[in-house]
Parts: C-alpha cells; structure tokens; sequence
C-alpha cells in the first residue's frame, strides 16, 4: 500500500467516527420527543437483549410524547422495565397495547448534567478520532522504515494526516456545540 493510500483511509475511518458520534448524540434527550432517544434501549425479550426499534414500532405523534407500540404485547413489561432501568428519566405509561412516555420540560439541573453527559461523548468521538491519527501515524513510520520511503515524504503525508485529523475534530466540536445549544433552549 502506497503512502497516499493511508490518508483516504484514515478519512474514511474518521468519516465514520464522525457519524457514530452523531448517532450517539441523537440519544441525549434535548426536551423534545425523538424515538431515537429509545430506539437503542436493550430490552430482554426472548431471552435475549435486543434493541427496542427491532420489537415496536416507534413514533413522536406530539412533541412532547413518545408512544412504542410493541409488536408482540406480551413485550409490554421487559419494555417498560427497560425503560426504567435506564437513565433516560422517564416513566412509562401503558394502557394494555401501547406504551407512552411523556417527556417533560427539562429544568435546568437536569440540562446542566444533559450538557455533562454530551461533553463526554463529544470528547470521546474526539478520542477516536486521535486514535485513528495515531493508528496512521504507526502505519506510515512502519513503511518509512520498510519500504525505503524517504522522511520527507513521510512528513508530507504527516502533515496532510493533520489537516484532516484538526478538521474533524472541529467536525466534532461543531456538532458537540450544535446540540448542547439544542439541549439548553428552553
């Protein structure tokens, strides 16, 4: 593998870095109803941990409202208590088919630590994407050393490696910043 290989790669890698921390971000809860806060929730049905969108349907008919509607009622309970244990903060309702969860305002204690949470993940998309620099930067030592490549196409390459690791970590920071705005407009 070529030198100018490494650098599509990488980009590829933190591409996808890039879209898990949105997908993980879609989770933090802004005050609104979203069915991704849920869609994710593992919920043991069948003897089996599985996520809550392969088991209901999952809709937001107000924006303040959440309703699951479990495919097989029997589900109604494990879904429930899902949804209990975890740290969503919500208390589910059901009349028998349909779980609803009513999303209150958030006050602002609960978006200070909302706000906490998403600094972490942000940090760790951030984290990741380093990793994925650093992976590249061992690759492109090792075929310094291997294949006879000069140092200063190395530094080259290294100094493109940069560019695009400086340029999605502001990526991050973007939709980091993007989101806590979300979670702290009343």
């Amino acid at each position: 593998m070529a030198l100018e290989d490494i650098l599509p790669q990488v980009e590829a890698r933190m591409r996808k870095a890039i879209d898990a921390l949105k997908h993980e971000l879609a989770s933090v809860r802004t005050g609104r109803a979203a069915p991704s806060l849920v869609e994710e929730l593992e919920v043991d049905a069948y003897g089996a941990a599985t996520p809550l969108v392969s088991l209901a349907a999952i809709s937001a008919p107000e924006p303040r409202q959440i309703v699951i509607q479990p495919w097989d009622r029997n589900l109604i309970k494990a879904i429930e208590k899902a949804i209990l244990a975890s740290d969503l903060g919500l208390t589910p309702g059901n009349d028998g088919a349909v779980i609803r969860l009513n999303i209150p305002a958030l006050n602002e204690e609960r978006r200070r630590e909302l706000v906490k949470q998403l600094h972490k993940k942000v940090e760790e998309g951030r984290v990741e994407i380093r990793t994925l620099r650093r992976h590249a930067h061992d690759e492109l030592k090792s075929k310094e050393k291997s294949s006879g490549v000069t140092t200063d196409e190395v530094k080259r390459v290294e100094a493109q490696l940069q560019k695009v690791t400086d340029r999605y970590i502001l990526t991050a920071d973007e939709i980091g910043q993007a989101k806590e705005k979300e979670i702290l407009s009343v």
